[in-house]
């Protein structure tokens, strides 16, 4: 399917294209086809491509001058990204401990929506979410498939500190903070696995396109968990779903 995209400049050095403003696995297929496709021309203008739910961000390394020429150009690309061949993808199971003492607004997330406990955990823990972009933290996954019964508005006034691995929902979004930081996401639980390394080659183990699966784990299974990560022992579990 060929979108209506939207092409225009974002300021002097860069391109934003947009898709129609809708969260669905066919946009991002589609995004990501694109960003592959502009990647594989190897244009040597092109500084960086960056994606989003519904776009793309074509930075250049110098102010466009001729701004009709390089959109051209890239709705050419678009048209032929058809023949690019998917990247692949993969799942990753990733251990969250849903216990009160970690999952500060579980009681809050409960009363209001008439949903016991045990019954958020099963609704956040069933889905398999998909990666739509990494951003607002390094590391941070922005994932689509939570629940509606779910969804919950973000807090009003933020936590001056979140802790690292907190599992949390905002709005119709969940995520994980790969680092302690301020927020205003409402917190269900926490992982106690390493989502951001920086000294890796690639230190973020997941891109957009992969899917995400939370396993629920005990205490005692998160601690084990913890100290593996530590000593540098702990593997994320995951397996190749597509490509």
């Amino acid at each position: 399917m060929d979108y209506e995209l939207e092409f225009r400049r974002f300021s002097e050095r860069s391109i934003l294209i947009e898709w129609p403003q809708e969260i669905n696995e066919f946009i991002l297929e589609d995004v990501l086809l694109f960003k592959k496709s502009i990647l594989n021309l190897d244009i040597k203008s092109i500084l960086q491509v960056n994606s989003a739910y519904n776009s793309l961000l074509i930075i250049y390394k110098c102010t466009i001058d001729n701004i009709n020429d390089e959109i051209l150009t890239l709705k050419a690309c678009y048209l032929e990204r058809k023949i690019v061949k998917k990247t692949r993808t993969k799942l990753f199971k990733i251990p969250v401990c849903y216990t009160k003492e970690f999952g500060l607004d579980l009681v809050e997330i409960s009363e209001e929506k008439k949903l016991s406990i045990p019954e958020i955990i099963q609704l956040h823990s069933q889905p398999i979410y998909t990666v739509y972009f990494i951003g607002f933290l390094p590391g941070f996954l922005y994932l689509g498939g939570l629940d509606e019964q779910l969804h919950f508005p973000r807090k009003t006034s933020p936590r001056r500190e979140v802790k690292k691995g907190a599992v949390a929902i905002g709005g119709a979004q969940t995520g994980i903070y790969p680092n302690a930081s301020p927020g205003g996401w409402h917190i269900i639980g926490n992982s106690p696995v390493d989502l951001f390394m920086p000294n890796n080659d690639s230190p973020c183990f997941a891109k957009a396109g992969d899917s995400i699966e939370f396993v629920p784990i005990s205490r005692d299974r998160y601690d084990a968990i913890l100290h593996q990560v530590k000593q540098g022992d702990y593997n994320l579990e995951s397996e190749v779903v597509d490509g």
